[in-house]
């Protein structure tokens, strides 16, 4: 009896709340976990592990596993990597795919997703599979070799979403691919497909049509679950629109229109977010933010709210407290005519219910930070492309609780927290900071 009661008096591993998928378990960036640090000084860690090389992809983290992707070197090859949580050991890492080239990205962008029986991975190549927990294959499949050239200038980015076992991938792309095999559709349409995430088997394939022209039919978004009062719907942003589909069929439901002059070279990189019955989006190019209701039908023009001031042209909005936040991307680009300008980099706070500035805190003068913010136990977590972590403090005050330099650039993942640690992924290695 005494060995069974000290058995039980043993301290079990703390488990938070998970973070199964890009944008974390709401799809927002934000977590409910507690107890995280204000600090991320890279001198305290709890442990690093080194990598075999870069990725962009944001972790993914389920108990005591932390899945993330890699480039590979010395193969040239794409992997899939699980690293224990709590000592930071690899548990395994498998090659499931070959290395693409594009500028100012690699093969390893989109996200992994899982739902704590398997994991799903996707990579700029097209390789898409699934692996169970333990890292033995489950399926997969070739997006290039079953619907063609994915056709992205920068490298395909969009990462999967996993939602009620069902596993939704976009490809948004210019009907002529820029090099390499065209594959066997001409022109190349924009699909969306649904997967079964246990078989691997397609569910469905819709056709996104577009009017856009040349690079602007381009997205790097990903699609975004969305459950208003009178539906569900995935939300999908790319090639001058935003529409929503019914995500059982892919059937559209509406969509908007926001590039009227057919500028070509408006590709997009955020995604949109979504509070309550609203739907939050960024047009391309750090352009402004566009608010619309959900449950649409047919074209749409309507909009409830719009914000006109220099935006993200990388980073997905935040939604975390009641209020939205935006990490702007760098201080201008050339083709976003018209937009004010700022004297640096901002983190916005915007009231949803109105679109009026609520508070802003500058990060820093210049540079690029392309990662999506976090907000999680009262916090907003940004990191720059160079390696800068910044704590900031929620709320429209947007006080500065810390800063800390890894100096491993470039780095492009947002900041993950989980299972009360934070899961920083710079270029060549993750590290987990914890109290």
């Amino acid at each position: 009896m005494s060995v069974i009661l000290a058995i039980l008096l043993l301290p079990l591993p703390a488990h938070g709340e998970n973070w199964p998928q890009w944008r974390g378990p709401f799809s927002n960036g934000s977590t409910s976990e507690t107890g995280l640090p204000e600090a991320c000084d890279a001198g305290k860690a709890k442990w690093v592990t080194p990598l075999p090389g870069a990725s962009h992809a944001t972790p993914v983290v389920w108990n005591e596993r932390v899945f993330v992707t890699s480039t590979d070197p010395a193969s040239r090859g794409l992997l899939g990597i699980c690293v224990n949580s709590q000592d930071g050991k690899i548990l395994w890492q498998k090659r499931l795919g070959n290395e693409i080239k594009a500028p100012q990205n690699n093969g390893a962008t989109p996200s992994p997703v899982t739902d704590g029986k398997r994991v799903g991975f996707l990579f700029g190549s097209g390789d898409l599979a699934a692996l169970d927990m333990d890292g033995n294959l489950l399926w997969s499949q070739n997006l290039v070799k079953e619907y063609g050239n994915l056709c992205t200038k920068f490298g395909y980015s969009s990462s999967p979403l996993l939602w009620n076992g069902t596993l939704y991938v976009q490809m948004l792309r210019r009907s002529k691919p820029y090099s390499g095999a065209v594959g066997t559709q001409q022109p190349l349409d924009s699909l969306i497909v649904a997967i079964d995430f246990s078989t691997g088997k397609t569910l469905w394939k819709h056709v996104r049509k577009t009017d856009a022209v040349d690079e602007s039919c381009e997205a790097y978004t990903s699609p975004v679950p969305f459950e208003n009062p009178t539906r569900k719907e995935l939300l999908v942003q790319g090639g001058d629109c935003i529409s929503g589909h019914d995500p059982a069929t892919g059937d559209e439901f509406w969509r908007l229109e926001y590039n009227p002059q057919r500028e070509t070279l408006w590709r997009l990189i955020p995604s949109p977010v979504t509070l309550g019955d609203l739907i939050v989006a960024t047009k391309p190019r750090g352009g402004p933010l566009l608010a619309l209701k959900g449950g649409g039908k047919g074209a749409l023009d309507a909009l409830t709210w719009t914000y006109e001031e220099r935006m993200s042209d990388s980073g997905t909005p935040l939604v975390y407290q009641g209020l939205l936040y935006v990490l702007q991307s760098d201080k201008n680009d050339p083709w976003a005519k018209g937009i004010n300008s700022s004297p640096g980099i901002f983190l916005i706070v915007i009231d949803p219910a109105t679109g009026k500035e609520a508070g802003r805190c500058q990060i820093a003068k210049g540079g690029a930070w392309r990662t999506s913010p976090t907000g999680a136990d009262g916090k907003i977590y940004v990191m720059s492309e160079e390696g800068e972590v910044v704590v900031v403090a929620a709320g429209a005050k947007g006080q500065i609780l810390s800063r800390a330099d890894y100096a491993d650039g470039p780095a492009c993942a947002s900041i993950v927290a989980a299972n009360t640690c934070l899961f920083i992924r710079t270029a060549s290695k993750l590290t987990c900071i914890g109290k």
